[in-house]
């Protein structure tokens, strides 16, 4: 009796194993046999990318970002048109300013040399998107891996789903809220544009029509972005370190430098502006919050087990 009872119990824990291992948990050591060189060699050629452009670190964090997003960080937001396959590259807040790819292909060729039909486009993007970060100076997290790659794209959900530079702080708190991330983690996450560039046109009428807005640097703005025309032309989204990952960005908002109407919702008299001067004056905690915002936000419907592929070719299925 004894021994039959122990051999239900033992059943019965090999069959929750098989449905937890069915789930696909993320794991950060989920190549560490199959292809253990991985990180290093996402690693080398970020180094190589970011020191040719620094903005490529910003360019590759916010395709991570408008992955996620988009049903999930399942790397949809690199799948190519076709004639036949609408993809997400031509959705409002990608064309033309989503970049990078470019640098996702180089990486996937190098770890496809290395570890064939192995690691996902999803998690190469995952990975990259952190190195970036590292290389201008702010934190490092360990990121779950183990996602797998989506054969379908959205471009209705990119419209519509990805946050607007125009985005009122209530439409931001919700948006986010939708993908299970708090107001908090949305602050730290916008701390992201304490690098990067954003083009004229997402700014123009916040330099030229609001008023919680800094004169000078209104003025300063207003000079490489015309009231007509110039939409292309860039400008920094922290004009004080735009090449390195840190907290200036909320010492910008707080001084009502922000670049972005979405930018300054964060500190407008609402519920964010604690927080906002917080981290304005608080690095480490900011650098803390970012990291654990960047693996929840990277954990957001991830494909796994045996749901979606193994991209031979990020943009395209295979």
């Amino acid at each position: 009796m004894a021994l039959s009872v122990t051999n239900l119990f033992l059943k019965l824990f090999i069959t929750c194993l098989l449905v937890f291992s069915a789930q696909g948990q993320l794991s950060p050591n989920f190549y560490g046999t199959s292809c253990p060189n991985l990180q290093t060699i996402v690693r080398n050629a970020m180094t190589q990318a970011v020191n040719k452009e620094p903005r490529m670190a910003a360019s590759i964090l916010r395709l991570f970002f408008h992955d996620c997003f988009v049903n999930g960080c399942d790397a949809s937001i690199l799948l190519d048109d076709t004639a036949t396959f609408t993809g997400e590259k031509n959705a409002l807040p990608n064309r033309n300013s989503a970049r990078g790819f470019e640098v996702i292909d180089t990486i996937k060729t190098q770890v496809e040399a290395a570890c064939q039909n192995t690691v996902s486009c999803a998690d190469i993007l995952a990975l990259a998107a952190r190195d970036g970060v590292v290389f201008l100076n702010g934190p490092t997290w360990n990121v779950p891996l183990g996602r797998r790659d989506a054969t379908t794209a959205s471009q209705s959900a990119a419209n519509s789903q990805i946050p607007s530079p125009f985005a009122s702080l209530s439409n931001l708190i919700s948006m986010f809220s939708a993908n299970g991330l708090t107001a908090r983690d949305m602050t730290a996450l916008s701390g992201a544009h304490t690098i990067g560039l954003a083009r004229c046109s997402t700014f123009r009428t916040r330099i030229y029509n609001e008023t919680n807005i800094n004169a000078a640097f209104a003025a300063t703005r207003r000079n490489t972005c015309p009231a007509t025309g110039g939409d292309t032309n860039l400008a920094p989204l922290d004009i004080q370190t735009p090449n390195r990952f840190d907290n200036n960005y909320y010492g910008d908002l707080v001084a009502q430098r922000g670049l972005l109407h979405s930018d300054q919702e964060l500190f407008n008299g609402g519920s964010q502006d604690a927080l906002v001067r917080t981290y304005s004056t608080n690095n480490a905690l900011f650098a803390r919050d970012f990291a654990a915002a960047m693996v929840k936000m990277g954990n957001i419907s991830p494909l796994t087990g045996t749901s979606g592929e193994i991209r031979k070719n990020c943009r395209v299925v295979n």
